[in-house]
């Protein structure tokens, strides 16, 4: 599995480069003095071979003939060598003996240096993939003892990923997605919401569209439902609020979806939720004797969730609050 992996990069590599290279049958390339110089079709495909064979060593983690195929090629290439080709090759090599931060960092360089090198594409992916292994839990030792997480720098990876190629890129896109679930794998359901919603303000349409609107949905309430059941009446209810018009949107944009997920079910079970948070505030209101405000809780329950568990017991209460109540002063349930 782990070189079936490997021979996927490096085709992968392959592909990328020989799309940066082909947008005629003679590819030009600035040198060292800014001068463009013309590179052959058949020049150009032996080059991608022989870089593709170095990259092979590359993914291996075999140093001493990954550095000596990268040699080779300088010396074999003398039009294409020059400075990105330099970082490329010195990326290449962090990569080779797993200093992965070096590798980013190099890169960082050749793309900032070099925006418009033919190996950006190339670069860009390599960065990905990087970002993708932080994401997934890979580690770092600190102190020869110390194992710390990646997440914060993958995290930094995908997002810089993004602002290099924007939303409307298929590597853009999938960095922020990248981003969204870490963040809710992780159960940051508030870091996580807020990148819902900034895919959202790019993708408001399509599959993107339906996922960022989803999540959005998912982690607002997630928000308020990982507290104690016992104790959410007691926390802010605007996270809920958010939820149902998210849920309710939903609905209305992708009702075949809506469906698979239950996302009316959902409605419905948020309704129960604000229904018992003002039920809550009504019974506090009732346990410190303030009646008059009490009995607008529990008319505004009975008013706005005549279905739910909570109506019944606002109802009660008013009932209760009436017959204490002197006549004069005796509250009228709506």
């Amino acid at each position: 599995m782990l070189e079936y992996k490997r021979r996927l990069v490096t085709l992968a590599v392959m592909v990328v480069l020989s799309a940066s290279w082909t947008a005629s049958a003679d590819t030009w390339r600035m040198d060292q003095e800014q001068q463009w110089k013309e590179i052959s079709a058949q020049r150009r495909d032996s080059f991608l071979l022989a870089l593709a064979n170095a990259d092979r060593f590359v993914n291996a983690g075999q140093a001493k003939p990954a550095q000596a195929s990268f040699d080779a090629i300088k010396n074999d290439f003398p039009e294409i060598a020059g400075p990105d080709l330099d970082l490329f090759v010195e990326a290449e090599m962090y990569f080779c003996k797993g200093k992965l931060a070096k590798t980013i960092r190099t890169y960082d360089k050749l793309l900032s240096e070099s925006p418009r090198s033919s190996f950006r594409d190339a670069a860009l992916k390599r960065q990905f993939a990087v970002a993708e292994r932080f994401l997934a839990g890979e580690k770092k030792t600190i102190l020869g003892i110390i194992r710390l997480s990646r997440y914060g720098e993958g995290i930094a990876i995908m997002e810089k990923i993004t602002d290099r190629t924007g939303f409307d890129t298929v590597m853009g896109i999938d960095a922020s997605l990248a981003v969204a679930r870490n963040y809710e794998s992780r159960d940051k359901f508030s870091e996580a919401y807020l990148k819902w919603w900034e895919i959202s303000l790019h993708w408001q349409k399509g599959p993107v569209g339906r996922d960022s609107l989803h999540g959005m949905a998912r982690c607002k309430w997630a928000v308020y439902n990982r507290h104690p059941e016992h104790k959410r009446p007691l926390y802010d209810a605007s996270c809920l609020n958010i939820a149902k018009s998210s849920y309710q949107r939903f609905g209305m944009l992708y009702p075949d979806d809506a469906v698979e997920i239950e996302a009316y079910k959902k409605v419905r079970e948020i309704d129960q939720q604000l229904a018992d948070k003002q039920l809550a505030i009504g019974r506090y209101y009732q346990k410190v004797g303030n009646i008059q405000a009490a009995n607008l809780y529990f008319d505004m329950v009975v008013r706005d969730w005549a279905n739910s568990r909570a109506a019944q017991t606002a109802r009660e209460m008013l009932a209760e609050n009436r017959d204490m109540a002197p006549d004069s002063e005796a509250p009228s349930e709506k």
